[in-house]
C-alpha cells in the first residue's frame, strides 16, 4: 500500500470483454488514469469478475472467482476498471459472497472500498475536470444499467466529453433505458433482448450524433451489433478511448 510519499498505485482491472475484443480500450484506460498522477499495473492473475457465474446462480465459482480477484489486487490503493458493470460486480457484491467468513468478510470489504469504475475514479477521486483530447464529433452517451444504477454514473462522463475540444454531446432519448444485453439475459431471452436493443438503436438514430459513446463494452457491442445489421452509419467507441483521444483505431464492430 502507498505511504503517502509516492504516487497512488492503481491496480487496472482489464475486463473479459476489453481483453479480448478491444484491448484499446484497456491502453486509454492507463494513458487516463497516469495522467491524473498515478502509477497503473495490471496484475496477470486477474481472470473475471465473476459476473456470469453470479448471475447464473453459481455462487461456489462466483467465490473462487472473487478470492483470486480480492488476493491479486489487495496490494494497490485504488482497483479500477473501465465497465460499470464490472465495478459494480466488484464494489457491491462481492461482499455479500463472504458474509459470515471471519477471514474473508473483512478482506472483501477492504477490497470492495478500493474499486471504482474508470470515469468516476477520474473525476470523483482524482478530481479531473477535463481531458486534453481534440475530436470534431458529435456523440451521444448511453447511460448503462450497472454504472448508472448501482454506482450512480452520469454526470462524470458527461463533464469529461464536454471538455473534448470540436466534440458537441447531443443527448438522446431515454439516454437511461437498458440497451437489451444484460450480460446473459440476452443469451436467455434473446427476443425479449432484440426488442429492447432495437427501441435504443431507434433513439440513438434519432439523436442525429455520429458516434455512441458508452462506458460498457457488453453494451456497446450489442448496440453496434443492432445498428450494423440495420445499415447505421452511426461509429460506435467505448468512452475512455475518445476521452484518451485514442480514435486512431476502427470502431466497434459489434457482435452478431
Amino acid at each position: 500500500m502507498n505511504d503517502g510519499s509516492s504516487a497512488p498505485r492503481v491496480g487496472l482491472f482489464v475486463t473479459c470483454l476489453v481483453d479480448l475484443f478491444r484491448p484499446t480500450v484497456g491502453f486509454a484506460a492507463v494513458k487516463l488514469i497516469e495522467e491524473t498522477g498515478c502509477t497503473v499495473e495490471v496484475p496477470m492473475a486477474q481472470t473475471c469478475c465473476g459476473q456470469p457465474a453470479y448471475n447464473s446462480g453459481d455462487r461456489a465459482d462466483t467465490r473462487a472467482i472473487a478470492e483470486n480477484t480480492i488476493e491479486a489486487f489487495e496490494g494497490y490503493d485504488y482497483v479500477v476498471a473501465p465497465s460499470g458493470s464490472c465495478a459494480s460486480m466488484l464494489k457491491k457484491h462481492y461482499p455479500g459472497l463472504f458474509k459470515g467468513d471471519p477471514t474473508w468478510e473483512p478482506r472483501a470489504a477492504a477490497f470492495s472500498e478500493k474499486v471504482h469504475e474508470l470515469v468516476s475514479f477520474l473525476v470523483d477521486v482524482r478530481g479531473a475536470t477535463r481531458v486534453s483530447a481534440k475530436l470534431e464529433d458529435t456523440v451521444t452517451y448511453h447511460d448503462s444499467c450497472s454504472g448508472l444504477r448501482e454506482l450512480d454514473i452520469k454526470a462524470q462522463p458527461r463533464r469529461l466529453i464536454n471538455s473534448i475540444e470540436g466534440v458537441q454531446l447531443v443527448e438522446m432519448r431515454d439516454p437511461d433505458v437498458c440497451c437489451g444485453f444484460g450480460g446473459t439475459f440476452c443469451v436467455k431471452y434473446p427476443d425479449i433482448s432484440n426488442a429492447i436493443v432495437e427501441k435504443k438503436t431507434e433513439n440513438i438514430e434519432a439523436s442525429g450524433a455520429r458516434t455512441l459513446l458508452a462506458g460498457d463494452l457488453g453494451c456497446l457491442m450489442n448496440m453496434a451489433g443492432k445498428l450494423r445489421r440495420q445499415g447505421s452509419k452511426v461509429e460506435v467507441r467505448h468512452v475512455a478511448e475518445v476521452l484518451a483521444g485514442m480514435t486512431d483505431t476502427p470502431p466497434i464492430a459489434g457482435r452478431g
